[in-house]
């Protein structure tokens, strides 16, 4: 007696084929993570081996971490050797300061002016 051939569309065969897709996949996922765990020496001595170097170039650099900044220095000891020219007087920028906010509290005035004016409040 002949078998008649089994339908590929019954559950349980569809079931197998998914089973089969996913043991697949999931065998290909080991074979990265385990070719992931091959190279990760390699990988971590090739992160130290560049931090090592960028500290390294970092430490070579011109100037040190604990040179005191600009803003903290202090005439009294003679470092003037980071400032060569003399700083302009600042009476100067004071001045333009105080025009320039007078202008601007002129156009406020004048703005606020019109709006009254415009609106009748």
């Amino acid at each position: 007696m002949r078998r008649r051939p089994t339908k590929s569309g019954s559950p349980v065969d569809q079931k197998q084929q998914e089973l089969a897709l996913r043991e697949d996949e999931l065998r290909e996922k080991m074979q990265q993570l385990q070719r992931m765990i091959e190279e990760a020496p390699r990988v971590a001595a090739e992160t130290s081996r560049r931090q090592r170097e960028e500290l390294i170039a970092r430490a070579n650099e011109s100037g040190s971490r604990l040179d005191a900044s600009l803003s903290l220095r202090d005439r009294r000891w003679g470092d003037e050797q980071w400032d060569s020219r003399r700083r302009v007087a600042l009476r100067k920028e004071r001045r333009e300061g105080r025009l320039v906010f007078l202008v601007l509290v002129i156009a406020l005035a004048l703005v606020l002016l019109w709006l009254l004016t415009r609106f009748h409040f």
